[in-house]
């Protein structure tokens, strides 16, 4: 006699739905990273330097923090779920470029320097498109 449970289903189609969102919301962020030269500093996370690499890198990224917001965000309509993307945006905004990426780099946390706007803005237009491709893939499978 076995057993089933959903649980481990929905986590896994979440994360999985979660991630390929990611990475639609990390191609449009990466479009504007590469305008603004912050690709080579992604790459040096990994000890690398070079656009191609920190392009890769922040597809990575982005397909991780994507999985984690299809297993978080609540099944929701469209506009609720947009708005839940842009928090999540924000607080990877936080999360990222002002505390876990300078600690990795050896550089002072919390601070806003030049690239603190365009960063703010790729990460809300991260969770936005995020959401919104989330969506999308919630209700193509649902039908």
């Amino acid at each position: 006699m076995s057993t089933t449970t959903h649980m481990p289903t929905r986590l896994v189609t979440g994360a999985l739905s979660g991630a390929a969102a990611g990475i639609g919301g990390g191609i449009v962020f990466g479009a504007l990273m590469a305008m603004t030269g912050m690709l080579t500093m992604i790459a040096g996370l990994v000890g690398a330097s070079g656009p191609v690499i920190g392009l890769v890198v922040h597809l990575v990224i982005s397909a991780g923090i994507g999985a984690g917001f299809g297993v978080l965000a609540p099944h929701a309509r469209l506009w609720r779920l947009f708005g839940y993307g842009l928090l999540y945006g924000l607080a990877w905004w936080v999360l990222g470029p002002l505390v876990l990426m300078p600690a990795m780099l050896g550089m002072p946390i919390l601070q806003l320097g030049a690239t603190a706007l365009p960063s703010l803005i790729g990460h809300l237009l991260y969770g936005a498109v995020t959401a919104l491709v989330l969506y999308g893939i919630r209700h193509r499978t649902a039908h």
